[in-house]
């Protein structure tokens, strides 16, 4: 099950985030980034594709790996063709649980974040107008 937004609703997207204690565990730059490796078979292609740095994105995975009882990605080095990534079976299930989440909190709150929205103020969406 997926919700359709129209284009105007991009700006009230809810995201999702997964906080044990002080870890940020799961959200959705995370999410995404963990679908691109799954695509694309490559943390750096991940990160293009987010317009994110290599760095950055090897960053994100290392905390990944070390944030459950099993890594997430694996990786494998090697010169160009033979190196790469791709999701562990926990890393699967982990994308797997957090993007059912998202859709389940998503269809929840859809009535009132309609309802919410339909009574923001003009120039809500526009932050050049805060100081």
């Amino acid at each position: 099950m997926t919700i359709d937004r129209a284009p105007s609703d991009l700006d009230r997207v809810p995201r999702l985030r997964l906080v044990f204690g002080e870890r940020r565990i799961v959200g959705p730059g995370r999410a995404d980034l963990l679908e691109g490796i799954a695509e694309t078979g490559s943390i750096a292609g991940a990160g293009r594709r987010m317009g994110m740095s290599y760095k950055r994105a090897w960053s994100l995975v290392e905390e990944l790996n070390a944030t459950f009882d099993a890594p997430l990605v694996s990786m494998s080095r090697g010169g160009s063709g033979h190196g790469g990534a791709a999701l562990t079976e926990l890393g699967g299930e982990v994308l797997e649980r957090y993007r059912r989440m998202q859709r389940l909190s998503d269809a929840a709150i859809a009535d009132d974040l309609e309802a919410l929205a339909r009574r923001l103020g003009p120039g809500t969406g526009d932050m050049s107008d805060r100081k």
